[in-house]
């Protein structure tokens, strides 16, 4: 019961930090990346024509629709050099508060303040850049190379170069902190001589909106053309591999459940053995062999039942602790929380029960058996 009891334990505690890897993601991800996102199915850009834009704003559920054209760029910043993905955005941008103020570190959340154009540059960027808010002696540059086919002798005409005061400072995620720079969309579409041409559309949906149902209304409103993604499914891989990782991790569980159920085996096998002469008094009085088979059935679920037991309210109470206080640290100084996040599920706990009985059941029919066998021999 011991071994059956930290086995289990063991697997739920790893299943409730795979459920809070997952959960962590998800939220990292959302605070930037918009409910929903339309895509061309082919290519990386489309024509975002006034009549596409018109039939998803005429979905139920649509409560924004912002433009975005997003591609890499070379900064440039008082000597400091990085490359960047400059994404470009349409005024309602802000709306969408997919960039909340509690997330501006320095500066305000604007992108355009009367006829003058502002960036808003992850924290990361920043301290590559060495970038002062405050400062309005230099400028940001960003530089886009051109599609160019080559056989010009100037190297001018091989890239387009423009200038934007930065404007605030975020803090979001190290990957969007890193490397981010949100602009106007008019000015990425100077920069990068796009036109009416989108990377994406970005929709907010309303409030109280089943995001799901909105999502297929716009997948059959535009049609196949297009890839309408949810938050998760714009980060498809990723959640694929935590999903695997977990998927590995229920497969080891059931190894070890297996080899903790094996000391099952041995104990009535060796009960088996030992009572034969109890099992003969059982024989003799009446007990028959099907009895007797649930006798030691009933052993075996016993054993595995209170080990089981012990070890689901052995690993809730670590998960809790954990939650409650952080027991275990990340270990790294970057990080984005300071120690593990863990979830438990009922499916986890369902799923770990439910393998238990039926391995127990499977691992205890042969000592029944024997001890049957034992009762038959005993009456001839």
């Amino acid at each position: 019961m011991v071994v059956v009891a930290v086995i289990t334990a063991s697997i739920i505690i790893v299943l409730s930090i795979f459920n809070g890897l997952g959960d962590l993601l998800r939220t990292l991800n959302d605070s930037f990346d918009p409910e929903i996102k339309i895509e061309a199915a082919e290519g990386k850009t489309f024509q975002a024509e006034d009549s596409l834009l018109k039939k998803i704003e005429a979905v139920p559920g649509v409560a924004l629709v912002t433009e975005v054209i997003e591609d890499y760029a070379y900064a440039r910043y008082n000597g400091a050099t990085q490359v960047v993905m400059v994404k470009g955005v349409s005024d309602n941008f802000i709306e969408q508060n997919r960039i909340p103020k509690e997330n501006i570190i320095e500066g305000e959340p604007i992108l355009k303040r009367s006829n003058s154009s502002y960036a808003l540059v992850g924290i990361g960027v920043q301290q590559t850049l060495s970038i002062a808010i405050k400062d309005n002696f230099y400028t940001l540059q960003l530089y886009y190379v051109k599609n160019s086919k080559g056989g010009s002798l100037d190297p001018s005409k091989l890239y387009t170069q423009k200038n934007i005061a930065p404007g605030g400072v975020f803090s979001i995620i190290q990957n969007f902190d890193e490397n981010y720079v949100v602009v106007p969309l008019a000015f990425a579409e100077e920069l990068m001589s796009y036109g009416n041409k989108r990377t994406s559309l970005e929709i907010k949906t309303s409030s109280g909106a089943n995001i799901h149902e909105v999502e297929d209304k716009i997948q059959q409103t535009i049609g196949t053309e297009y890839n309408v993604l949810n938050a998760e499914e714009q980060h498809q891989d990723l959640y694929r591999v935590v999903k695997l990782e977990k998927l590995f991790a229920s497969l080891a569980a059931i190894l070890l459940l297996i080899i903790g159920s094996i000391n099952i085996y041995f104990t009535l096998m060796m009960l088996a053995l030992d009572k034969k002469k109890d099992i003969s008094i059982l024989s003799a009085v009446g007990a028959d062999q099907t009895f007797l088979k649930k006798v030691f059935l009933a052993e075996g679920v016993l054993i595995a039942l209170i080990g089981t037991g012990f070890g689901l309210f052995i690993g809730a109470l670590i998960v809790t602790l954990q939650q409650q206080f952080g027991l275990v640290s990340m270990g790294l100084s970057a990080s984005v929380v300071e120690s593990y996040p863990v979830k438990m599920i009922l499916s986890d706990f369902l799923y770990v029960l439910g393998i238990m009985s039926l391995v127990t059941i499977l691992i205890s029919s042969k000592p029944a058996v024997l001890a049957a066998k034992f009762a038959s021999v005993q009456h001839l």
